[in-house]
């Protein structure tokens, strides 16, 4: 088999799909099985978004999601050189026979008539369900290349010239994670389904956002920068600035990883993974608070500043919170009381306040001013095609958020799209 040969892109070699089809073409398999591989190839392209010879797109998918020694090293300078590109070399030498394989032979062995409509696939376009757009369009091109590639070489230099770019595996490939909800087993998996937010989707806050942006501006240029806190009132825009953020700089980098408060102990782990990749990566805590009782915390001071390994220089923490001061405090903090049962209390309040003092850039996000909330409005039906009279429309959202959660750019969002649903526009 063609895959005995690799040295480096073992991923490639294991592949299910591949080693089927590859089995076939040495008659190890029944025409119920060839037929049952080329649903498999069509159900994956579908969800990636392939189109035209399916075969080569998933090629060149196994070849950017492979994560060994060569890739990685692409990922951080344009080719590591030396005894790693010829191991690489060896087995682009079998990838190129492969892109040299023709599906369309196994119609004719197994009495099928499936295979070769692979090599010209057309589908209306539903995107991608695995990641965006761009990377598809990529991958696609990519596919190309090889496939009309003189020899391994170019082969090579094409997919250098893609892991430069892109990255190479996961991170490469997608914007967002989180980490996975098996307990015995530490994994970080890709978000698929991204919300689209920009920057200038969050009306107003122009202050908030500058400071947001240039401390993330400086991050993902390699200068100091600081972990945030975006704290203020419920529905202001914190997590969508967040977002936000991630999806204008992706291109430059950036990645977000969402973290849970009951996942705090994995943080240690998610560190390990992340520090040695040639990404920026912002860990990302929504709606972080704790109460009295509860000592997650600690694992995040650890992180933030502590211990005896600095935290690496490619990694931010992004918090958003209601809360101000993230731990709940008790009156009895304030008070020097006798019949506390602290004896150190001042100690116990500095504890709870060093949470907060380590966020290096800490940014309020407050409720809008009536008139401020109008501008959302009128903003939002602007961009959403809604041609109301302004009158009755500010009358009617001014009822809606008297009932629906108060002044707030979230409340402001939920009114349009009531708008949107409901009434003639």
């Amino acid at each position: 088999m063609i895959t005995e040969r690799i040295v480096l892109y073992k991923e490639l070699a294991r592949d299910r799909i591949l080693k089927g089809i590859l089995n076939l073409f040495d008659g190890e398999g029944t025409a119920a099985e060839a037929a049952g591989l080329c649903g498999d190839l069509v159900h994956v392209s579908d969800l990636l978004g392939f189109t035209g010879n399916l075969f080569h797109a998933y090629l060149s998918y196994l070849l950017v999601n492979d994560e060994n020694s060569f890739s990685c090293a692409c990922e951080m300078q344009d080719s590591p050189g030396g005894t790693l590109e010829k191991l690489a070399l060896n087995d682009l030498e079998a990838v190129y026979e492969l892109f040299g394989t023709d599906l369309g032979l196994l119609d004719k062995k197994y009495g099928l008539e499936c295979f070769g409509l692979l090599k010209d696939y057309s589908v209306m376009d539903r995107g991608t369900k695995t990641f965006n757009e761009r990377i598809r369009n990529r991958i696609l091109e990519l596919a190309g290349t090889l496939s009309q590639a003189a020899d391994p070489r170019e082969c090579l230099d094409a997919l250098i010239g893609f892991y430069g770019e892109y990255g190479v595996g996961k991170f490469g490939l997608n914007k967002a994670f989180r980490i996975g909800q098996d307990p015995d087993r530490f994994e970080i998996v890709p978000i698929t389904r991204i919300a689209h937010v920009n920057l200038s989707d969050l009306v107003g806050y122009e202050s908030a956002k500058k400071k947001l942006i240039d401390n993330t501006e400086a991050f993902v240029a390699g200068r100091k920068a600081n972990n945030c806190l975006l704290f203020g009132d419920a529905g202001t825009g914190k997590s969508s600035s967040v977002k936000g953020i991630m999806n204008a700089y992706y291109d430059r980098g950036l990645r977000l990883i969402e973290v849970y408060r009951h996942q705090f102990k994995y943080l240690n782990d998610l560190v390990a993974g992340i520090k040695n990749r040639n990404y920026r990566f912002i860990i990302y805590m929504d709606d972080l608070s704790f109460e009295d009782s509860e000592t997650e915390y600690k694992y995040l001071k650890a992180l933030i500043e502590g211990g005896l390994e600095r935290k690496p220089d490619n990694i931010l923490i992004y918090a958003t919170s209601n809360r101000r001061h993230l731990i709940h405090e008790n009156f009895r903090d304030k008070l020097d009381r006798r019949e506390d049962d602290d004896i150190h209390e001042s100690d116990t309040v500095q504890e709870k306040l060093s949470l907060y003092n380590r966020f290096g850039v800490t940014i309020y996000f407050g409720k809008p001013s009536p008139e401020d909330f109008r501008k959302i409005v009128l903003t939002l039906a602007k961009r959403n095609g809604i041609r109301m009279d302004e009158e009755r429309l500010l009358l009617e959202a001014n009822r809606w958020e008297l009932s629906h959660g108060g002044l707030s750019g979230r409340t402001a969002q939920q009114f349009i799209d009531y708008v949107k649903g409901t009434i003639e526009i």
